[in-house]
């Protein structure tokens, strides 16, 4: 057997950043010109030869008098001049520095040099240099270690292995849970010690999930690898059926609780490692279990693995959950928590009025051909109620218009109706069937509580056709239509005239959100190809796919225009020619906003603390609410909130003693490489991590290698994440995960920044989080996604499907305050017109706007517009329990003399708040122009004040003066 070096802890002996997080530790014995060590050092990197050694004394001084020789991946002679004579020494051989931002780092290896001088180069005598002890091998500490399932097996090594098993299509190492295969293409030194093994045993408690793998060492490609299992039975007779074991590298069930099964091919001399595991029954009788796995694959013999599993009489606790290292978890890839399409407060159930759909404060009618006949909302333009008079989004039926050559509407359809296929309180189902000489139009929806709505609309070619075009009309109603968000536009009043064509290699749009502040529809066309893409810096990594049906090789497009009564969207796909026979789908998605009214007393009671604090501090500001962001002690991996859980516990029981509540940071958009299934994860393929370049920190390059898109760096805690795929079954762990925290750690709700799962996952969290009476609060912060490398997408059309389950947005990084329009502000940040508020972050906001939608910066987050100031004003004004009445509702009872200074009226019995707000070109001054009958007060007798508010303005009467503006600002005022 070859040499074996000693694997230590460094204990964070030394700096990383200038020398690695890895070297040799020497023991010189006699002083001398030059010491020879032979290091046998199993590297798992390629082209060691490039790369840099340095040698150090006992108190890292490098050594410049350092000759390498024969340095491969296996080994390397080092020769150096021990210039303090006997003692310790250490060789570092993968020194890195860090280039680029600090947040998203280029670990780069630094060169091979020569710093030797001529002289000592001359005088070394290889063959009479003394013999340095190799004693041991440390990384930096236990994290960064190669020990042992990243310590390679030579070559020689494992061609005498492979010489045992002649004519071998494949050899299976069975691995228990502790000894994660990370190595793709080379076998792990602990493989060559232990052989080719032929049975696995291992212990697990009743009621835990017991994981094992089963390391498939390709020599040659293998189609359609996959396990089965036998039962496991003890001698006694009791037994573990076979449907309790998994292979989740093959089969489970999707995010949406769909089948899932992948087939796992394995190139040659590749490494698969298949991740298996026993749910042991908790009332599993205690004893040794036996059975058997067997790995099979297309055209290869069977190997046959025994499974001996020993069952404690001890029974685990929380089903083995706590302890994530062990793998207990990994069954969590194929949950089905909180699936059921349950009604979620404060929606109502559906209920179903003849051919109207009718859900909270808004209904659909379906016509004849299954599409939308009518979409109502009840929403009043304060948007602080629903009513019973009806807001009409269209100004007659949505529908499709085929054109022949001649431009024509050339198809007459027949149908016989819908047919409602399911009725359920949270989704509703129908179908409906029309025909025409050409095509046959298949309508198959679903409606939701919440107001979504999903078609899927299949044309089949009954005879070849020429089609000239196929547009689906929205004729919208002038009313309902006021504003337009998307198409390459940000939030704001919508243009006469909107020109938009498909360009996915560039652009996050297949959609936009048109409507008013109480009546509006968000509309997304896709096809049955749809995934979708990545977000937040990495579209262009992975871009929308053109469906096949709407974007037509870059044919289609939508107009927005003025026609007749209506304001028309029209979305078309041009020319095409269908064969009989031939299949497209024209699907497309409808949101109908707003989602309920917006919640004033949430917004002024509800105060979020956005640092890591002193609680006492905290409850000192008026804050209400902690956001833990990741990077902090009680939760320093992003979006992996499970390490640190007894220390974020403490900090939360502590908070509620105190009438605070606690949400974390913690989303899916990408993962920390502290996560304990990381490997698990890299075996599922590309299912769970995006393909990528690789790169990014050290860390990532060593112990992942390649194939990965580095994500997120946290150089405090050297926390380094990776990107996820998108749509996969970490977001089954991720709900799991979520309810764990809710039950173990007691966490109020999530603090999301940016999303990258769909609504499937949100609706699963949300009942997690509010289940039992949990707060369950979600807010959302998005940094400006209108921008090259985000796909020029606006953060609340790509965010909007979540918006029915969140409490308040906070939008967010590169949005400009000062100078967008009000509209902007409306539509972009403010959340109104969807049923939320929201707050501000850029640059501390700008106060005086953010009044009008009743938005202030975060405190905690930046010392730029403190907003105590004002959250003391609310509470003594006592804006809980006013109503809000903002300057866009038509009833606002106070208005200037100038339409670019607005006003928006919080009112009480008696008084009333007054914001005020410019967007004038210059400073100006106005005039208040008050309907004192709706406001409720006296004019005779009611004075207008501007209370002095510290950072925001300065104390003044205006109950007979006109109301000087500085370009920007505003002010509070209180009319009484």
């Amino acid at each position: 057997m070859a040499q074996e070096l000693h694997y230590t802890n460094g204990n964070n002996a030394w700096n990383p950043d200038s020398l690695g997080n890895h070297r040799i530790v020497l023991q010189v014995a006699a002083p001398g010109n030059a010491v020879h060590a032979h290091i046998a050092w199993r590297r798992n990197d390629n082209d060691p030869q490039l790369k840099r050694i340095i040698v150090t004394d006992a108190q890292n001084h490098r050594i410049d008098n350092v000759f390498t020789e024969n340095i491969t991946r296996e080994a390397g002679d080092i020769y150096f001049q021990p210039v303090q004579g006997k003692g310790t020494y250490y060789v570092y051989y993968l020194p890195y520095k860090n280039e680029g931002r600090s947040n998203y780092p280029r670990g780069v290896y630094v060169k091979a040099d020569t710093t030797a001088s001529a002289t000592w180069l001359n005088q070394l005598h290889k063959n009479t240099a003394a013999a340095a002890t190799v004693k041991e091998l440390q990384a930096i500490n236990a994290f960064n270690s190669f020990y042992p399932m990243e310590v390679i097996a030579t070559a020689a090594e494992t061609q005498q292995l492979l010489a045992k098993y002649p004519g071998k299509a494949y050899l299976v190492f069975p691995e228990d849970r502790l000894h994660a295969i990370k190595m793709k293409t080379d076998l792990p030194y602990r493989w060559i010690k232990s052989g080719v093994q032929q049975q696995l045993s291992g212990t697990s408690d009743k009621g835990a999930y017991y994981a094992f793998q089963l390391g498939v060492y390709a020599l040659q490609q293998l189609q359609n690898v996959h396990v089965q299992f036998s039962d496991l039975k003890t001698a006694g007779g009791a037994v573990i059926s076979s449907d309790k074991i998994d292979c989740i590298n093959t089969t489970g069930l999707q995010y949406d609780g769909k089948p899932f099964k992948q087939t796992v091919q394995v190139a040659a001399h590749d490494i698969q490692p298949l991740w298996c595991g026993v749910d042991v029954p908790a009332a599993a009788t205690p004893g040794v279990y036996k059975g058997t796995a067997t790995v099979q694959c297309d055209g290869m013999p069977a190997t046959t693995i025994q499974l001996q599993l020993t069952v404690s009489n001890t029974t685990a606790v929380n089903g083995g959950v706590n302890t994530p290292e062990n793998m207990t978890r990994v069954k969590w890839l194929n949950s089905a928590m909180a699936q059921e399409n349950t009604v979620i407060a404060p929606y109502t159930p559906l209920a179903i009025q003849d051919s109207t759909i009718n859900l909270l404060g808004r209904n659909l009618k379906i016509g004849k051909d299954g599409l939308p006949a009518q979409i109502q909302t009840f929403f009043t333009p304060e948007m602080t109620s629903v009513s019973s008079t009806p807001n009409n989004l269209f100004t007659e039926p949505v529908h499709f218009h085929f054109t022949d050559a001649a431009n024509k509407n050339f198809l007459h359809w027949k149908t016989n109706g819908f047919t409602f296929t399911r009725r359920e309180p949270g989704t509703v189902a129908w179908e409906a069937t029309s025909t025409s000489e050409a095509l046959e139009m298949q309508v198959s929806a679903t409606m939701e509580f919440d107001g979504f709505v999903a078609y899927s609309v299949k044309f089949t070619a009954l005879n070849d056709v020429q089609l000239n075009d196929i547009n689906l009309h929205l004729p919208m109603q002038p009313d309902a239509s006021k504003y337009l968000m998307g198409l390459g536009l940000k939030g704001g009043n919508r243009p006469d005239t909107v020109q938009w064509k498909w360009d996915v290699a560039h652009k996050n749009q297949d959609g936009a959100w048109i409507g008013s502040v109480n009546a509006g529809l968000q509309f997304s066309l896709r096809d049955e190809h749809y995934v979708r893409p990545l977000n937040t810096n990495f579209y262009l990594q992975k871009p929308l796919l053109l469906p096949t049906s709407w974007g037509n090789s870059n044919k289609g497009g939508i107009d927005v225009f003025q026609k007749g009564k209506a304001i028309l969207v029209n979305a078309y796909s041009g020319a095409r020619n269908m064969k009989k026979g031939e299949v497209l789908y024209y699907n497309f998605n409808l949101l109908i906003t707003p989602f309920h009214a917006i919640n004033t007393d949430f917004q002024w009671s509800t105060r979020f603390y956005h640092k890591y604090d002193n609680l006492d501090t905290i409850k000192a500001t008026g804050a209400t609410v902690v956001n833990i962001h990741h990077g902090t002690p009680i939760n320093p991996w992003i979006n992996y909130p499970f390490i640190e859980w007894k220390q974020m516990k403490s900090y939360i029981d502590e908070a509620h003693s105190k009438g605070l509540k606690v949400k974390i940071y913690n989303t899916i958009r990408e993962l920390s490489n502290h996560t304990y299934e990381l490997p698990v994860l890299r075996s599922l393929g590309h299912e769970v991590y995006s393909p990528g370049k690789g790169g990014g920190f050290t860390w990532l390059q060593e112990h992942v290698g390649s194939d990965y898109i580095a994500a997120w760096f946290v150089p405090e805690v050297k926390d380094a994440a990776i990107i996820n795929s998108g749509m996969n079954r970490w977001h089954n762990y991720y709900v799991e995960g979520m309810n764990w925290l809710v039950q173990n750690v007691g966490i109020d709700g999530i603090y999301l920044d940016d999303v990258a799962f769909d609504r499937v996952t949100m609706k699963r969290i949300k009942r997690v989080l509010t289940n039992n009476g949990h707060p369950g609060i979600i807010d959302l912060h998005s940094a400006n996604q209108y921008n090259p490398s985000d796909g020029f997408n606006n953060s609340a059309n790509l965010y909007m499907e979540h918006f029915p389950y969140l409490n308040r947005l906070w939008y967010g990084e590169y949005f400009d305050y000062n100078k967008n329009n009000p509209d902007f502000f409306l539509t972009e940040v403010s959340g109104i017109p969807f049923g939320l508020m929201g707050e501000m972050l850029q640059d501390g906001g700008n106060p005086w706007r953010g009044m009008i939608y009743g938005m202030t910066n975060r405190l905690g987050w930046t010392n730029v517009n403190d907003p105590r100031p004002l959250w003391k004003l609310w509470q003594s004004f006592g804006l809980e329990k006013s109503a809000m009445i903002g300057y866009w509702s038509g009833n606002c009872p106070v208005t200037t003399s100038n339409g670019k200074v607005l006003a928006t009226v919080y009112k009480k019995d008696g008084k009333a708040m007054v914001a005020i707000a410019s967007w004038a070109d210059a400073d100006t001054e106005v005039q208040l122009n008050i309907d004192w009958k709706a406001l409720g007060i006296d004019a005779a007798k009611a004075r207008i004040t501007a209370p002095a508010i510290e950072g925001f303005q300065q104390a003044g009467d205006f109950t007979k003066n006109a109301l000087p503006v500085a370009k920007g600002k505003g002010w509070l005022l209180v009319i009484e």
